[in-house]
Parts: structure tokens; sequence; C-alpha cells
């Protein structure tokens, strides 16, 4: 538990996004259908150290050592980004460019990637993810996960995953990211299964596995999967990305966290997804995290990037499953780390409100890391949401609500960023 420190009041929040409701509302807290659950107007919230202490009517805020005017901005939970690939160097302008001209994407470029990566030296790496976590940041991401991926051998993925501990909230294992070149696809399994797994163990929370046509096969997957699992890592899986397959149903049968990507789903999948939520009671409830399903995460910065069918998010929300928007930053579909750009996309292109997408890429992006309850869970407070003993991560707009993500596209609307209850921005 952190120490009291200096308190701060931030009142006159002309919006205040909480994405949160009290005990007992259960389904009701994601504001389906557009609705504005968890929003209040003219709010206030007071920092005690790095958690939230009150949130209320401004009218009845309490003294506090210092004082913020929200000029009537609005205030959202910092975007909690699950999904991005920040370890890299190197550049795929090239590649891009063929994808604009009418190549199709294929897994390979993470080769390129590979190549440069392991060329880089450790000061270079670190220099470049210090840049990349600062360019989110300022566009008002607090809570960020990233993966390894492109080392692809024990060394340069136990080098990715240390120096990503070095920067980032949660990192996740991904050895089955690709077969390098030249490598015997059961054998490299193998690998990533036992002395690869072993290496990163002591610097991961997660394990992520690339199931496509391409990268990893089904069988390929589910030994990555169990065996990381068997480990004590949380797993997710990049899934139904490049076409129809089994991805979604693998994730669903193994109790993943979440599956990510999700553009080509039939009907078959979208039933798999809303059947791993039948138990859940909303995030309120004593064992939330337990009955969570599997989240699915869409990423809507890399369907336009790879000129990909948008995932249907507005489908999986309508059949009850729970989503997450992300930026997937990386260097060849999608370089960007705006999760700002990512929410206009799903509410001018894939039918949402503002108010599901701002949900899904804060509380939801809390959700596919677990992270979504609890005080002190593994030392860390809950994310995504504002709430009383909630981490102190907050997004304030230069504008009176959130509507003007989507109104103003494209323009940088960030005000001011407070990171466990520290002013970032």
């Amino acid at each position: 538990m952190s120490k009291r420190g200096r308190t701060l009041l931030i009142d006159n929040i002309g919006e205040l996004s909480t994405q949160h409701l009290p005990d007992g509302d259960g389904q009701a807290v994601l504001g389906a259908g557009g609705s504005e659950a968890g929003v209040m107007r003219d709010a206030a919230v007071v920092l005690d150290g790095e958690r939230i202490a009150w949130v209320g009517p401004s009218s009845s805020a309490p003294e506090a050592d210092e004082r913020f005017d929200s000029a009537g901005r609005a205030v959202l939970p910092g975007w909690v980004d699950s999904h991005s690939h920040l370890v890299f160097a190197g550049d795929r302008t090239a590649e891009f460019e063929a994808r604009m001209a009418g190549e199709a994407y294929a897994a390979g470029g993470i080769g390129v990637t590979m190549g440069a990566t392991r060329a880089a030296s450790d000061d270079e790496l670190r220099r470049l993810l210090a840049a990349r976590v600062a360019e989110a940041v300022a566009g008002g991401t607090t809570y960020l996960e990233t993966k390894t991926g492109y080392g692809l051998d024990v060394a340069n993925e136990l080098r990715s995953a240390a120096l990503a501990a070095e920067f980032v909230d949660e990192v996740t294992y991904l050895g089955a990211h690709l077969v390098p070149a030249g490598a015997d696809a059961d054998e490299y399994t193998a690998l990533v299964c036992g002395d690869m797994l072993a290496a990163v163990r002591p610097h991961v929370r997660w394990a992520d596995v690339f199931c496509e046509t391409g990268a990893f096969s089904e069988e390929q997957s589910r030994r990555v999967l169990l065996a990381c699992r068997e480990a004590g890592l949380g797993v997710r899986v990049h899934g139904n990305q490049l076409g129809p397959g089994p991805g979604v149903r693998l994730a669903v049968e193994l109790g993943a966290a979440s599956v990510d990507h999700v553009n080509f789903l039939d009907d078959a999948d979208v039933e798999a997804l809303a059947g791993s939520w039948a138990r859940w009671t909303g995030p309120a409830s004593a064992d939330s995290a337990a009955m969570a399903g599997t989240v699915a995460t869409v990423l809507p910065a890399c369907d336009l990037s790879t000129r990909a069918p948008l995932a249907p998010a507005r489908r999986l929300i309508d059949a009850g499953v729970q989503i997450a928007i992300a930026s997937n930053c990386n260097p060849g579909t999608s370089y960007t780390s705006s999760v700002g750009f990512c929410v206009t996309t799903a509410v001018l292109q894939m039918g949402l409100s503002v108010q599901e997408a701002v949900r899904a890429a804060t509380f939801g992006g809390a959700l596919a890391l677990r992270r979504h309850v609890g005080n002190d869970v593994d030392g860390q407070r809950a994310v995504g949401s504002i709430a009383v003993g909630h981490r102190a991560d907050l997004h304030m707009l230069n504008a009176p609500s959130a509507t003007h993500l989507a109104y103003r596209p494209g323009m940088p609307l960030t005000h001011a960023v407070w990171r466990a209850g520290q002013r970032v921005v």
C-alpha cells in the first residue's frame, strides 16, 4: 500500500467518464446501446498519492492540499493499451507502400524486423522504447502492455522481455510470433515451450501466440499456450486476423484472457466468445476476475493499415461479448500508439457509440489484462476506471465532452495526463 501523499482536488470537470458503477449494476455498467452509464456532470476527483480518494459532485468536494481547475473540460480514465509491440528496431516503410499499392499483408514481414532488432544494441532499444512510451503517454495512455516477438531466439527474446519490463506495466511473451526462416516449425515450437520460456519467465506475466496461416498451426498454438499456462503465465491469442481460423475457439477453450484482431468471425466464433461470459456478473462482483471470459480485442488502426475488413465490434457487443480497443503499435501493420485515433475509428467506422468506444479503450483494456478490479492485485491497483481506491490514472481533454474525440477527428485533444497520481503531461 502506498503512503499518503499530498492530496490534489481536480474540480469543475464538465464531463467525468468514470466507467464505473456501484455494486450490483452488473452488465449495465457497460453502457450498452450508447447509454451514459458511468458519466457524471460538473464533477470532481481527489487524488491522494497514487490512488483516487474521492469522486463526486464539484459542489460537495472536500478540501485538498492543492487544486486544479478543469475549467469545464472532460476527464476520462487513462487509456489502457492492452496490445502493443514496442521492442523493435528498423523500419518497414517499403512493406507499407507495397500494401497501399495492392499487395496483401502476410505474416512474413515480421522476419525483417527480427533482423533489425537482433542487430540493435541494448542502448538503442532502450532509447526507442523510451521514445515510444513517451508518445503513448502524450496521447493519454497511462497503462501499457507490450510483447516480445522480434527476437525469436533465446538470447534475444530474453533481452526483449527484460528491456520491456523496464518501461511498461505488462510484458507478454510472444516467442510464437513467427517461425524464423530456415527453422523447422516443430523444433522451433519445442524451443518456445522449453528453453525460451524458461529464460523469459521471470520478466513476463502473459504469453501469446500468432495462430494464423503462415505463422503457427492450431496444434502448435495449443502446445505453446498449454506450456505457458503450466508455467504460470496468463494466456492470450492473436487470432482470426488473416482469415477464418481456429484462434478464437482455441482462446475460449483454454480460458485465454483475450483473443486479439478477430477480423474474420463466423457464428460459432461469436457464440463461443459470448458463452465465455455466461457466468460473469459484472466488474463489481467479488469473483469478477475469475469469472471473466475471453475479451475480444479489436485493433482498428491495424485494420486500416492492412486494408482488412474491420473487426465486427458492434456485432460482438450486441452478442454480449466484452471488447477492448488497443493500438497494436508495431512497425509493420500499425505504427501508431494513438489509442484516441483507434477510438475515433471505432465510432466513425465500426458502429460504436462514443461511450462504448471509450469504455473499450479504458475498462475493456483493463479487463483484457485482468487489472479491472482490486486495490492491490499483485501490488497494483485497479486501472481503467475512476473509483475510490483505484490507481489515479486520468486523461483530461481540451474539450467539454468525450464526444469530441469523434466529432473532431485527428485533433490533439489531450490537455493533461496523471499516471499513478503524478502529472506526466
